[in-house]
């Protein structure tokens, strides 16, 4: 082999090189940025697969800090809130001693590192590739691309770091002296919430919201979505695939076949697929009940 190359002519190598740079097609002009327009991403079912703060919960029991009978529970508690489609005061509360229950007592640095090596655990292969994409469509446009969730901002910005945006709003903790409190800064980031949390952005980085997008799979981020001048329904439920028709909006549907679970909550690992909310529920108990 040496001595084939040794009989080859340093000019040939010159000429094979340069045709390749000749043919290679010309790179396309990158657009010029857009700081006044950005895209609000809801997280999930909308840019994941399933519930990420079910994910972290996850995460946090492997490793010991969150029992399987408080998962078991907490992924009940959100099966039958899916299934309802509705929310009160009940449930948001629920929702938030849940949240609550993750961080309590716990350092920050240490919650910022279990959601690196969780996210990379569970829930990379979860990401919706075709909204990602969309994403990337903002990114390349020269946006801003922002993540909006009730997951803590922690987990939230580690998603968002993750695929490459520029970043995430997301439910805060109440911290003091490196250690989360177990009370959270206002509440959890939902609903209106997120809305007032969008405005709040556009007015710090100078956006107009008539140029912004705004993405979710769910009527409760209504809100957020008429804040914005481009709303897109990605995944959506029925309520919202109805609203966004009447109103002539875009609809993303990623999912894979036409029997859609309406619930949002991964299977117990091992245990394959499960359809329904109420199914999903009751199947995570009794693999916990079983696994105990």
């Amino acid at each position: 082999m040496r001595r084939f190359w040794q009989r080859g002519k340093y000019h040939d190598h010159v000429k094979a090189g340069e045709a390749a740079a000749a043919a290679a097609a010309e790179p396309e002009p990158l657009p010029d940025p857009d700081p006044a327009a950005a895209a609000f991403f809801d997280v999930d079912n909308t840019m994941m697969r399933g519930a990420s703060i079910y994910y972290f919960a996850r995460g946090l029991a492997a490793r010991k800090l969150f029992t399987m009978r408080d998962l078991a529970g907490f992924a009940w508690g959100q099966a039958a809130f899916r299934l309802r489609g509705t929310e009160n005061a009940e449930h948001i509360g629920t929702a938030k001693e849940a949240a609550l229950a993750f961080v309590a007592g716990q350092e920050v640095d240490g919650i910022v590192r279990l959601s690196e090596e969780i996210y990379d655990e569970v829930m990379a292969d979860r990401i919706w590739s075709g909204t990602r994409t969309l994403a990337l469509q903002h990114l390349d446009a020269g946006q801003q691309v922002w993540l909006v969730t009730a997951t803590p901002v922690e987990v939230a910005r580690t998603i968002a770091h993750r695929l490459g945006l520029t970043g995430a709003l997301g439910t805060v903790a109440e911290t003091r002296d490196g250690v989360y409190t177990g009370r959270l800064v206002g509440n959890l980031l939902h609903g209106p919430a997120k809305a007032e949390a969008v405005r709040a952005l556009a007015a710090r980085e100078g956006l107009d919201l008539a140029r912004c997008s705004a993405y979710s799979d769910s009527m409760n981020d209504l809100p957020m979505l008429t804040a914005v001048g481009h709303p897109h329904a990605v995944n959506p439920d029925a309520g919202l695939r109805a609203h966004a028709k009447e109103n002539g909006w875009p609809v993303h549907d990623f999912r894979t076949g036409r029997k859609v679970t309406m619930v949002a909550l991964p299977a117990a690992a091992g245990a394959g697929a499960i359809a329904g909310g109420v199914a999903a529920g009751i199947a995570l108990r009794r693999h916990y009940s079983r696994a105990h």
